[in-house]
């Protein structure tokens, strides 16, 4: 009599019986969370190198900016663009910092994009040149950067 091979008993409960639905579709949301949240501190450790390499007065200028956009608008998500401070709203963004030395101009700019919420009749601003921040200034911005970001 010929011997018969065993096959070893193949496991029924695979990974998709593990878990439910629901459950996969809450770890798939955290990762993305981890992802975001990961990246985020990323992108601002990238802005704030980018603002640490910068001369004075720009750097000042930058840090301060930098504080009233963040307390102006908190979910607004800091990063690079261009080599730039700026600030994105649902991955466009919405406004920005440029450096005077970045094109050897004689002031800084504050800037919108077109994303920005800032229409204003049929002609506004949406550039701001910066030489010193006065809190007349802080405060200007701090309005524009909400206008901008509802």
């Amino acid at each position: 009599m010929a011997a018969t091979k065993s096959t070893p008993a193949k496991k029924t409960t695979k990974a998709s019986k593990v878990f439910t639905d629901e459950e996969k579709g809450a770890m798939k949301e955290r990762a993305r969370e981890l992802k975001a949240a990961a990246s985020k501190a990323e992108a601002e450790a990238d802005l704030r190198a980018k603002i640490a390499e910068m001369a004075e007065p720009d750097r000042g200028l930058a840090e301060r900016i930098h504080a009233i956009v963040m307390a102006a608008a908190p979910d607004l998500a800091p990063k690079t663009w261009y080599g730039m401070p700026a600030y994105a709203k649902d991955g466009e963004v919405l406004c920005f910092f440029q450096p005077a030395a970045k094109f050897k101009a004689r002031y800084a700019t504050f800037g919108f994009n077109p994303g920005a919420n800032l229409d204003d009749g049929t002609m506004w601003p949406t550039a701001f040149a910066v030489t010193k921040l006065t809190k007349a200034d802080e405060a200007k911005i701090t309005e524009l950067v909400k206008k901008a970001a509802s």
